[in-house]
Formats: C-alpha cells, sequence, structure tokens
C-alpha cells in the first residue's frame, strides 16, 4: 500500500491527479473500488440467473446484528469482524436452507428473514449503544469508503481472492445450475453443492461491502450493473465482462465524484446513483433502438 500511496503522490506532484489522491484514505478507497467492482459485477450477472436479487439484500441488513454480536462478545466496535461474519454467514445459509425445504415462496421467506434479522439487531443494538459511535451505523447503512483503513483492505483483498479461486472453475457449473437445475442434475452435477457454494461467496462479497457499500445498498450494486448490462448484450461472456466493467466504473466514479465536488453525499449512495444513471442510459438506448 506504501508504493500505490507513493506512486499517487507522485502523480499528483506531477499534476497528473488531483490534490485529493495525497490522502491515504482516498487511495485506500479507490483500492477497495478496484477491488469490489469487478467482483459485484460478475457475481451479479449470476445473481440475477439466479433471481436472488433480494438475498443480499437479507444478508446485508443481517450486518446490523452481526455487528451488534461482535460488540456484546467484546470485539472493537470498529472491526466486528468474527460476529458480522458468523452471524451472516449462519442467516444466508439458514435462510437457503428452509427455502429448500418448505412451500414458501422465496420473496416471502426473504421478508421474514429480513424482518427477523432487523428487529434483532434493533433490540441488541439498545445494549450496545454507548459502546458505538453513531456515525459508524450510518457508514454501516449507507456505506463510507472513504473510512476503508489498510485492515480493511487486508479483509476485502482474502475475500475477493477467496471468491476468485472458487468461482473461476464452478462459474459454468453455477451458471447452469442457475439455468436449468434439471440439465445440471442430468449432467451429473451435484446441484445443491453449487447452490450452498454460491449462497457462500454471495455472503462473503456481501459482508466484505458492507462498510464500503453500506448494508442498505450492497444488495443494488450486485444488481444494477448486471441489469444494465443484460440490456446491451446478449453473449453471457460479454454481459459478464460488461457488468464488471460497469460496477467498477461506478465504483470509482461514485468514490471520486463527492469529494472532487465537495458534495456531503455518502459514497455508498453516490455509487448506487451512478450505476442508477448507467441503468437509465442503457434503457433509453434499448428503447429508442427498439422505437
Amino acid at each position: 500500500m506504501e508504493l500505490l500511496r507513493h506512486w499517487a503522490q507522485l502523480g499528483v506532484d506531477a499534476g497528473l491527479l488531483s490534490d485529493s489522491f495525497s490522502y491515504v484514505f482516498m487511495v485506500n478507497a479507490i483500492v477497495a473500488a478496484l477491488l469490489l467492482g469487478p467482483l459485484l459485477g460478475g457475481l451479479g450477472t449470476l445473481v440475477i440467473a439466479k433471481r436472488l436479487a433480494f438475498f443480499s439484500e437479507a444478508v446485508g441488513h443481517a450486518a446490523l446484528t452481526g455487528i451488534a454480536l461482535g460488540v456484546l462478545l467484546g470485539e472493537p466496535p470498529e472491526n466486528p469482524f468474527i460476529g458480522l461474519f458468523s452471524f451472516c454467514m449462519i442467516f444466508a445459509l439458514l435462510l437457503h436452507f428452509v427455502r429448500n425445504r418448505t412451500n414458501v415462496p422465496y420473496d416471502t421467506l426473504v421478508g421474514v428473514f429480513l424482518a427477523l434479522a432487523l428487529a434483532v439487531g434493533a433490540a441488541l443494538l439498545m445494549y450496545v449503544a454507548r459502546k458505538i459511535n453513531i456515525h459508524m451505523l450510518e457508514n454501516v447503512l449507507f456505506g463510507s469508503i472513504l473510512t476503508v483503513t489498510d485492515q480493511d483492505l487486508w479483509v476485502l483483498a482474502i475475500s475477493c481472492g477467496l471468491i476468485i479461486l472458487l468461482l473461476i472453475p464452478t462459474f459454468n457449473r453455477i451458471l447452469l445450475t442457475c439455468i436449468s437445475p434439471d440439465i445440471a442434475r442430468i449432467r451429473g452435477y451435484r446441484t445443491n453443492f453449487y447452490d450452498y457454494l454460491f449462497v457462500i461467496m454471495i455472503t462473503l462479497v456481501t459482508i466484505a461491502s458492507v462498510k464500503i457499500v453500506g448494508a442498505v445498498l450492497v444488495g443494488a450494486l450486485l444488481l444494477i450493473p448486471g441489469a444494465t448490462a443484460r440490456l446491451l448484450t446478449k453473449n453471457m461472456g460479454s454481459f459478464v465482462l460488461l457488468s464488471s466493467l460497469l460496477a467498477t466504473i461506478s465504483c470509482v466514479i461514485g468514490t471520486i465524484l463527492p469529494m472532487e465536488l465537495k458534495l456531503p453525499i455518502p459514497s455508498g449512495a453516490a455509487i448506487i446513483i451512478v450505476a442508477a444513471t448507467f441503468f437509465l442510459i442503457a434503457t433509453c438506448y434499448r428503447i429508442v433502438r427498439k422505437g
């Protein structure tokens, strides 16, 4: 990281970068955006194919309960990683387990789990209110990429590396399981295994994204770039690449613009606004083209 900061400072001194890049938090924010954008965009294509748009929303909101549990167990309020990771992973796996063994519509089931997670989180936060700064909760809800620390970057890098190692060799099988589970079973694929593997990957990236994009908005960044790419291409390879590119551009622009223009907008909100703008442009282009 020190080398990247040194290069950024050289760019500032040479007039190639704005003065804001001389700050450590700005360099950290850009690195986080470049790590997170491609991963969210790539996984978003599978989220759309599997119709799990609201699953990551539920996991993101469960982060509040995980943070409260971590603080109650004695973790530092700024980085309660064990409580956050443990609760969100158990929450996601339990939700998927119940989904596979009941006839309750999926959106209804997500709504029930989401409401339960928020209720438990709100109740627990009452006990830890004295230990938690209210601004930290705002960061969890709406994201604050400019407060990303070196430790956060290491957690994000490890999470991204693990997800990539899992995703690259299994992407086609997970995709086939999403599109046609029956054909996947005929080919001998263990569909339940790939379903749970995908749930674990979505949970990992959601947990890693909470501080950057925010619990309320992380699901949107998984969904919107993929939806935009879907409007512009029908080829699966182009779909994945374009979704990853749009997510990365949204993260970078959403990070830089509020800082450069001195806008009092949370980074998570700015990122989603940029992504939604791309979606609206793609929608208008598609309408005009059809017309």
